[in-house]
């Protein structure tokens, strides 16, 4: 609508200029090189515009007859891009699906129409990866390093390229230029494993927190790392500096409750400084949610003058608070036999061997060693023994498949962050030893032998 009045406007206007001229009274002489020329005002102006047009439509002609190899170039380059991006999302769409052969030969196609785009080396990175040929793939991430728009690509793919042949040096180098750049999440949890592995707890706490600012981890996660990083701190300096170990478990345990690592610690130093009934209430306190047989050795032998009966008291206040968990009953029962207290520890024991029921491994150890110290070597210690070593393990911590008897920071294989979990390790294939008597589980190996036992108790 606005454009239409406009129009009408600019069409009274130009038609009110023409008449103005044609109504112009005169007329123009020109005299030059013997030539007398007369016209009137409107044949005047209409010949001075002809003019123009005609200067500048020859000029427009000169110009795009000059103009004209460069856009032929430019439109040949056009094609060239078109063809060389095609052959580029083609040779993507290959990698992707696994097809080596057609990404290869993309990325040769693409080369030679695009020998400077940063996509081409990103295509060849990735087809050298799918046929197993990591130099020409870490050349392609080298040269992908030398331009800024892709420099962050490259570093990235040389980062897991050094993972990927074990160089934590190299790998921790590329992660700390790409953090430097960008504080990306890659990097950041690269730099905070890497300080985890090397100890320095310190540094992998602050690369914790640039990670969580930058969105690399997500609230509960901080928090847990947080937790291990504290506890992994509180460890390294129970011995020298037990005051901050206390400090960093007590912060640990804000963050993850009943965390047994840092409830371990704090035990052990609230005890080696003579404050044992603090760390008895301690584990008191988690006991009833976190039931765990290091947690109920801390707890039995905080007292180390207390006499076995004594701890067998202990061990049932302590069982009482949790008395349907295995832990519970399993220190129990090794209490009452360290007191002789044989039927005591039989009752403790009795709802984990009923009938139906498959106890543990350490369950079997425990009925076993409980015959040989009241009956001595018989048939039922025997049997027990060979139950065991067809038993289920018992709870351990795990990381990456990798059973530990105590708790680690980060894996051991793979360098992870609170990797370890307790629980069920995978049982080992049963099978008799070589001389033909029942094989003893790893889970026994650490015990003391059964007739040892017995000496030692009869010996008490």
């Amino acid at each position: 609508m606005w454009f239409i009045l406009f129009f009408i406007l600019l069409l009274a206007a130009l038609a009110y200029g023409v008449e103005q001229v044609i109504d112009q009274p005169g007329s123009v002489t020109i005299d030059w090189s013997g030539y007398h020329l007369d016209a009137s005002i409107p044949v005047a102006v209409a010949a001075l515009l002809i003019a123009a047009a005609g200067i500048v439509l020859v000029w427009t002609l000169v110009t795009s007859t000059f103009k004209l190899p460069q856009r032929m170039r430019e439109g040949l380059q056009g094609r060239r891009r078109e063809m060389g991006f095609a052959a580029v999302t083609k040779g993507i769409v290959a990698a992707a699906s696994g097809d080596a052969a057609a990404a290869r030969d993309a990325a040769k196609a693409a080369e030679k129409l695009l020998p400077d785009e940063p996509l081409v080396h990103y295509l060849k990175s990735q087809a050298a990866q799918i046929e197993g040929d990591f130099s020409k793939a870490e050349a392609a991430f080298q040269r992908m390093t030398l331009k800024p728009e892709t420099r962050l690509l490259g570093l990235r793919g040389l980062h897991i390229q050094a993972q990927r042949r074990a160089d934590s040096e190299a790998a921790h180098y590329f992660a700390k230029e790409a953090h430097e750049i960008a504080p990306l999440p890659w990097a950041g949890t690269a730099l905070l494993e890497h300080y985890a592995a090397a100890g320095e707890w310190d540094e992998a706490r602050k690369a914790l927190e640039e990670s969580y600012k930058v969105g690399g981890l997500d609230a509960a996660a901080a928090e847990r790392y947080r937790a291990v990083l504290e506890t992994a701190a509180a460890m390294q300096k129970e011995a020298r500096d037990p005051q901050a170990a206390l400090h960093l478990a007590h912060l640990a345990l804000k963050r993850r409750p009943n965390f047994v690592p840092a409830l371990l610690v704090a035990a052990r130093v609230l005890i080696k400084r003579n404050d044992p009934k603090l760390a008895a209430k301690l584990i008191e306190k988690a006991w009833p949610s976190a039931p765990h047989p290091e947690l109920a050795t801390a707890y039995l032998d905080s007292f180390p003058s207390e006499t076995n009966a004594q701890k067998l008291v202990r061990a049932e206040r302590l069982a009482a608070l949790a008395p349907q968990a295995p832990e519970s009953r399993q220190a129990l029962a090794q209490a009452a036999l360290s007191a002789r207290a044989f039927a005591k520890a039989r009752s403790a024991l009795a709802p984990l061997v009923a009938e139906g029921k498959t106890p543990t491994a350490h369950t079997c150890l425990l009925m076993a060693e409980i015959e040989d110290v009241e009956f001595g070597p018989s048939g039922p210690v025997r049997e027990w023994l060979a139950r065991g070593s067809r038993a289920p393990r018992d709870p351990a911590w795990i990381a990456d498949g990798v059973v530990s008897r105590s708790w680690a920071p980060i894996s051991p294989k793979t360098g992870k962050l609170d990797a370890f979990e307790w629980g069920p390790p995978p049982s080992p294939p049963p099978g008799p030893s070589q001389d033909g008597r029942p094989e003893i589980p790893a889970a026994f190996q650490h015990q003391a032998p059964v007739a040892a036992i017995a000496s030692d108790s009869a010996g008490a």
